[in-house]
Order: C-alpha cells, then sequence, then structure tokens
C-alpha cells in the first residue's frame, strides 16, 4: 500500500541521515562516575578548549574545575566517529590528565565518548616516580 511504502521509504531516510551525522564532540558531557565535562566549538583545525569537574580524586582539598585542551582528528578524515585527546591541568592538584578516545554514535544517534585516561602526579624524588602514575578508563555520554 501507499501508506507502508511511505513509511518504508521514510525509515531508510532517516536511517541515511543518522548514519551520515557526525559525532560532535562540543557540548556538556558526563561520566560513569558523574564527573562533567563541556566542549568548546572546534576550530578549523579540529582543536578545542574546555573545562573538566572530576567527581573523583586523591586528594583532601576542594575539587576544581579544570581547563583542558585539545584536537580531534580533521573533519573529513574518513569516519563519522572521530578520535581525540585532551589534557587537563588540576587546579587543586599537582598533577595532569591525558586522555585520549573516540567519539561513537548508536542507531539511533546516541553519542558516547569512549576513552582512556593516563594521570601523573608531582612527586617529590625520582625515587617515589613508581607511585606517580594511574590509568583507566571512562565512557561520557552527552548531557546537551
Amino acid at each position: 500500500s501507499q501508506a507502508s511504502n511511505s513509511a518504508r521509504v521514510l525509515m531508510l531516510l532517516l536511517s541515511l541521515l543518522i548514519m551520515i551525522r557526525t559525532c560532535e564532540l562540543q557540548g556538556l558531557w558526563r561520566n560513569e562516575l558523574g564527573s562533567n565535562m563541556t566542549i568548546s566549538a572546534l576550530d578549523a583545525s579540529g582543536t578545542f578548549s574546555g573545562s573538566y569537574q572530576t567527581a573523583v580524586a586523591a586528594t583532601n582539598k576542594q575539587i576544581l574545575v579544570s581547563p583542558l585542551q585539545g584536537a580531534q582528528q580533521p573533519p573529513g578524515n574518513k569516519g563519522h566517529q572521530p578520535t581525540f585527546g585532551f589534557t587537563v591541568q588540576w587546579q587543586f592538584a599537582d598533577s595532569t590528565t591525558v586522555f585520549v578516545g573516540q567519539c561513537f554514535m548508536d542507531r539511533r544517534g546516541k553519542e558516547m565518548l569512549e576513552m582512556a585516561w593516563l594521570l601523573r602526579e608531582e612527586v617529590p624524588t625520582r625515587k617515589d616516580s613508581w607511585k606517580a602514575i594511574r590509568v583507566g578508563t571512562s565512557v561520557f555520554t552527552r548531557v546537551k
């Protein structure tokens, strides 16, 4: 029938739209631990800045929002699910964290950032370096 053909065409167009839609880093994101991250608009070369408010920290100090700086693979480099990386300079601790990840989009258009991170903490002597690095993974989903 005409109605079922129209519905099929509409579903096909919708799935095509989702396939060509690119995963966008800009916006507000939250991970499984409740940390929030805001990423600003990317410039033409793919660089961006933003802020990170962690929900977890190995410190007794007050947790402060900290700046981040990063870059994404330039748009147009193959896929619509780009890789990216950024650095966070913690404002409340003598440590720096680097994150690398990829933006994924499911069939319904829901975006997720799948990331790995490496944190380096300042230690008093080189002999203490063994305890200065932490590594982990995190998944962020879009808040808005």
